[in-house]
């Protein structure tokens, strides 16, 4: 590699990294190297399995008591940390080395506050005062977007939203203001408009600062905008090293081309189909003897499948592991085979507008949340989630439904699903009111209308292995005659979602995050429903399997006649696979329209908001764009805004605004929209 003249701050030495399990040995770093200077942004990307979590949590020193560096080097600042004793290790993770971990309800302490998580480590590695401490954990809440941060200090995890946990898990790795850090997937839980406010924090830190942050994400886009250098990773080898922007511009490695042509985009026309990468990555116990990637790859020769590439200098600073690297470079992927002519086969959905499929009239989720009556002064306190909501959802239909962390999205869900109870509307279910259905029809219900959710972790049983978990629905409900049929079904939902046969006998911790959350999508699909809630199905996948996903959800929907409900903040995801949009802000809804027409002509100032944030997987457009990150805070749902809720953060509000609340209108037909400015 081109070692520059500044000095670098880590440095990653031929790791390797090995899991001792009962089936054998996973061997899930193999020989990686890469070097973080200062005040540097270095993306890691790679499919979900390939290794990028792990040799980070080799950095750290926290692999799982069964993992083993077995060689390489980690220096830090010329350290070597795999050298140093656990006490010494300890004085640096969490003071010169933050983490923000992938999973944030898993890596936050759910008996214990927020503040004080916040707090741990300023009183153990800062020695501040606790009052000081406080003080600096209200300043980073503030700092990273969440409202109300003075009473949320005393809250506890599972008060918070996804994303809002994701924001508190950022503010303890910014508490001590370390040297590096490492953010494993910060903003999968976020939605475009906080996902911008935090990521240019991060970068105006690393460069005000000279903190070196080490990405890791399946986001191009956010690699577009904010990476200096990017490392790409497969099946748990370097694939390919470069600058961004020269490696966004003509990539050198077959597999980092599939994962750039998997991507949905804004600024490109919505393809008829997502192009994906056939097939998976290998397995790790057993990989095959050549290159990791040869199996998918198009352009293979059978010099390829006889031995391990070496990493080579193809250009100046551009690094890959590919035999055919040079003539990719000469002629393009298209002439290797590697990118198609055209986006496959157009997916026609049989939508009957006759009948709503689901139909909700006024709907409105209130939580009562009063602590006390001497801190409200005597008066109930009451988020409202969900607002008056009503909409209409077809037979074979998919509904978008965006907005920003926070508004209501998965209370909707929720509330849809009967998980939680509605204060006021109705809910019709195939003509039958189910808002307040009994026993029977409640279980008959929830037959035909699943769920995939948000946080795949918490949705599966710990003590239960993957096979168990899918199974258990097809006993209940008496679909499969016995054991042996339903793990058949088993087998044969885990292929139909890219896993492997055997992580049926897993338990959840053993899956990547990626791989739990397909398993949630398999469940899902077990019961054979009509109507899927999916509420970010597609969030922690990687964007080449992100992509099988959904064209197999497009796939089973036109052979099943399946509906969807799909709740995302990925506004290019929710643009392929929508038919109509919901966009809610703060439990209110703000714009409702055909998908073409939302996003060739929002009405909404806060849709038009959303969709300025949405960074493009291209350095040279990114580079060019006017970045303008929407201002504000969202507000307390405690207390929302009086007239327009939005009016707080619109560059276009007036008085009136403060004091009218607008109607839903139909401004165009099929369009509408909630704003008096239209």
């Amino acid at each position: 590699m081109n070692s520059a003249t500044a000095a670098w701050l880590l440095e990653i030495d031929n790791l390797h990294v090995h899991f001792v399990t009962p089936r054998g040995v996973v061997r899930a770093v193999e020989g990686i190297s890469y070097k973080v200077r200062a005040g540097e942004v270095v993306a890691l990307v790679g499919e979900s399995g390939c290794g990028k979590s792990v040799s980070s949590l080799a950095i750290m020193r926290l692999l799982a008591h069964n993992g083993r560096v077995s060689s390489g080097r980690i220096l830090f600042e010329s350290r070597d940390l795999l050298k140093l004793a656990d006490e010494e290790m300890r004085a640096i993770r969490g003071r010169d080395i933050a983490m923000i971990f992938q999973d944030p309800m898993t890596s936050l302490n759910p008996v214990l506050t927020i503040g004080f998580q916040i707090m741990e480590p300023l009183l153990l590695h800062l020695r501040l005062s606790p009052d000081a401490a406080r003080a600096r954990a209200l300043e980073l809440l503030n700092r990273v977007g969440i409202p109300d941060a003075a009473r949320r200090l005393d809250q506890y995890p599972h008060q918070f939203s996804g994303g809002m946990r994701q924001r508190v898990v950022i503010a303890i790795a910014l508490a001590c203001n370390p040297k590096l850090i490492i953010a494993d997937e910060p903003t999968t839980a976020l939605d475009v408009t906080i996902q911008a406010q935090i990521l240019k924090l991060m970068k105006d830190l690393a460069r005000d600062l000279d903190i070196a942050l080490v990405v890791i994400t399946h986001n191009l886009g956010i690699v577009a905008r904010y990476a200096d250098r990017v490392n790409v990773m497969y099946a748990a080898r370097m694939a390919e090293q470069g600058a961004a922007g020269a490696v966004f511009a003509k990539p050198l490695h077959p597999y980092t081309a599939g994962l750039l042509r998997s991507v949905p985009r804004l600024d490109q026309p919505r393809g008829l189909r997502l192009e994906t990468i056939d097939g998976a990555p290998p397995d790790l116990l057993a990989p095959p003897p050549g290159c990791r990637f040869a199996p998918r790859c198009a352009a293979r020769q059978p010099a390829c499948e006889q031995g391990l590439p070496d990493m080579i200098e193809v250009a100046t600073d551009r690094y890959t592991a590919c035999l055919r690297s040079r003539e990719l470079d000469r002629v393009g992927p298209l002439a290797l085979g590697l990118q198609a002519v055209a986006a496959g086969g157009a997916v026609v959905k049989p939508v009957n507008r006759d009948t709503p499929l689901l139909s909700v009239r006024g709907l409105k989720t209130y939580f009562d949340v009063s602590t006390g009556l001497k801190t409200f002064g005597g008066r109930r306190a009451e988020v409202r989630a969900v607002d008056d909501l009503s909409f209409d959802v077809f037979r074979g239909e998919t509904v978008g439904l965006v907005g920003e962390s926070g508004c209501g999205k998965t209370t909707v869900g929720r509330t849809l699903l009967r998980l939680e109870k509605s204060t006021a509307g109705t809910i019709h279910f195939g003509g039958t009111d189910v808002t307040h259905a009994g026993a029977d029809t409640l279980k008959n219900y929830r037959r035909k209308m699943q769920v995939i959710f948000q946080d795949p972790f918490s949705s599966l049983n710990p003590r239960m292995t993957i096979g168990d978990s899918i199974a258990e629905p097809l006993l209940v409900y008496q679909l499969q005659p016995d054991k042996a049929a339903a793990r058949a079904k088993v087998i044969e939902l885990l292929r139909q979602v890219g896993l492997f046969e055997y992580m049926a006998g897993r338990y959840p911790h053993e899956l990547s995050g990626g791989q739990r959350q397909r398993v949630g999508v398999a469940r899902a699909l077990a019961l054979e429903p009509e109507f899927i809630v999916c509420d970010e199905p597609v969030s922690a996948l990687d964007v080449s399997i992100q992509a099988q996903i959904i064209n197999l959800l497009e796939d089973l929907q036109k052979k099943l006649g399946l509906t969807y409900l799909f709740i995302a903040h990925d506004l290019a995801v929710v643009r392929h696979i929508s038919d109509r949009v919901i966009v809610m802000y703060l439990g209110r809804v703000m714009e409702i329209a055909d998908r073409d027409a939302l996003y060739a002509e929002p009405l909404h100032p806060y849709t038009q908001a959303l969709l300025e944030a949405v960074p493009v997987p291209d350095p040279v457009i990114e580079a060019r764009r006017e970045h303008r990150v929407l201002g504000g805070e969202v507000p307390s749902p405690l207390a929302p805004p009086s007239g327009c809720v939005f009016h707080t953060r619109c560059p276009r509000a007036d008085a009136a605004c403060k004091i009218e609340r607008p109607p839903l209108r139909e401004v165009r037909t099929g369009h509408f929209a909630a704003c008096i400015k239209i």
